[in-house]
């Protein structure tokens, strides 16, 4: 489990081709406290686990399903990615609960600046549209973020100069792909009122037969 806020922006390294995956080579700062190898670490807001350390650098071996449903497959040497590592019990969720658990991928439509800030606009899927609510939560390449605009087809986020400066959000422009992962509650939410079936109908016949008929 994460919270969407970023601890550190790291660089992809290298790319080594493994029969039927990838691994990702990840260069970064030091951390507080060292990682260790079998740990959960998001990578762009995708959940991998820490196969092997080499210093600063760690690597982390990508599923083909994860290649399928992630943009990291597309990520070349010198990218810059978002890390945060997985939540331990007491630590503060200062974003949203955030799985690493990707949902889909969105395309940036626009970046505008307003003020001091940027204006995001990512286009999408209708299915991933489904799962958002104006002022709801949402991670963009794992940052956690608020739902500012929403139409039938697009959403956009604002971000911050501080979410600019510390992620690679800031680098984003028109045209590139990201990782998407929905509200955790509001799946939970819209699955469990997809699975109830439908109410039946209320019809005169229902309502006599529940004592509401005409008076004799």
């Amino acid at each position: 489990m994460f919270t969407g806020l970023i601890q550190q922006v790291g660089t992809l390294s290298r790319r080594e081709t493994l029969t039927g995956g990838l691994r990702l080579v990840i260069s970064g700062a030091s951390w507080p406290a060292p990682l260790t190898p079998g740990e959960s670490i998001a990578v762009n807001g995708a959940c991998l686990t820490l196969a092997q350390i080499q210093g600063k650098d760690f690597a982390c071996d990508i599923l083909q399903e994860t290649l399928e449903r992630t943009t990291l497959g597309g990520k070349r040497p010198g990218t810059a990615l978002n890390l945060e590592r997985a939540l331990r019990l007491g630590d503060p969720l200062g974003g949203h609960m955030v799985t690493g658990h990707v949902d889909g991928i969105g395309a940036v439509s626009c970046r505008q600046a307003q003020g001091r800030d940027w204006i995001l606009g990512v286009t999408c899927i209708t299915g991933l549209l489904r799962g958002m609510v104006l002022k709801g939560s949402i991670a963009i390449d794992g940052v956690s973020l608020t739902i500012m605009e929403l139409t039938e087809s697009s959403f956009a986020v604002a971000l911050i100069p501080f979410t600019c400066k510390h992620t690679a959000l800031g680098k984003l422009k028109e045209g590139d792909a990201v990782n998407l992962e929905t509200d955790l509650i509001g799946k939970h939410v819209r699955r469990t009122l997809e699975m109830k079936p439908a109410p039946t109908p209320l019809t005169w016949d229902r309502l006599r037969k529940a004592g509401f008929g005409e008076a004799e």
